[in-house]
């Protein structure tokens, strides 16, 4: 299988998510105290939201990394059973 075929949606997805967490996350510092926030009975929305954000793209990047690791192995465990003449997992 080649590389390209092999890439996981969420690896880039996640990557945006966390970089605009990041991004919001710094904005809420930057604005802390803000009078802007007056509006939202003093809560830090975009610090708030900016964590959420973040924590959804670090989520997205394991679960592709997780995904990787799992189709190297089940694809070494495929050439393997291939070397031994034995039918792979799922074959009948």
């Amino acid at each position: 299988m080649s590389l390209v075929m092999a890439t996981d949606i969420r690896l880039p997805i996640g990557w945006l998510f966390s970089a605009l967490g990041v991004i919001l996350v710094g904005y809420g510092f930057y604005t802390h105290g803000n009078p802007m926030y007056g509006r939202s009975e003093g809560v830090n929305i975009n610090l708030w939201w900016g964590l959420a954000i973040l924590v959804f793209g670090l989520l997205l990047l394991w679960l592709a990394r997780r995904g990787v690791a799992r189709h190297i192995s089940a694809a070494e465990e495929d050439r393997r059973a291939r070397e031994a003449s034995v039918p792979p997992r799922g074959a009948r």
